[in-house]
C-alpha cells in the first residue's frame, strides 16, 4: 500500500470521526487526524461567508459592507475561541499524560469560567 492512500484512507477516518487512540502510532497520522476536522470547518466557515454576501449582495452596497463588518468581527471572537480551545486541550492532554486527572478537571473548570467571563465581556460591548 503506498503512503498517498494510507493519507486518504486516514483522512476519510478523520471525516468519519472514527475512534482512535492518538497515543499509539505515528505522531504525523495523529496530526493529520486532528487537523482535518478543524481545516473542514474553516473551510465551511469560510463557504457561509462568501455565500452570505452573495445573498445580501442583492440589496446593495451597504448590506455587503454591514456583512464584511460582521464576518470580520466574527473571526476575531473566532480567533479568541480557538486559541482559548487550543490551549486548553494542550494543558488537559499534559494532565492526561502525566496521569492527573483531577489537574485535567481543574484545568477544564478554570477553561470554562474564562470562556464565560470572555463571553460575557463581549456580549457586554456588541450590546453597547
Amino acid at each position: 500500500m503506498t503512503a498517498e492512500t494510507t493519507t486518504w484512507q486516514d483522512i476519510k477516518s478523520a471525516i468519519r470521526g472514527t475512534h482512535e487512540d492518538y497515543t499509539q502510532g505515528p505522531v504525523g497520522r495523529a496530526v493529520l487526524l486532528l487537523a482535518v476536522p478543524m481545516v473542514l470547518e474553516t473551510v465551511m466557515e469560510s463557504l457561509f461567508a462568501v455565500v452570505d454576501v452573495f445573498f445580501v449582495s442583492k440589496l446593495g452596497p451597504s448590506a455587503v459592507a454591514t456583512v464584511a463588518l460582521t464576518e470580520s468581527v466574527l473571526t476575531l471572537v473566532f480567533t479568541v475561541a480557538l486559541g482559548l480551545s487550543i490551549g486548553v486541550t494542550a494543558m488537559v492532554a499534559r494532565r492526561i499524560g502525566e496521569k492527573d486527572p483531577d489537574g485535567a478537571a481543574r484545568v477544564a473548570v478554570q477553561a470554562i469560567t474564562l470562556g464565560i467571563l470572555i463571553a460575557a465581556i463581549i456580549g457586554s460591548c456588541s450590546s453597547a
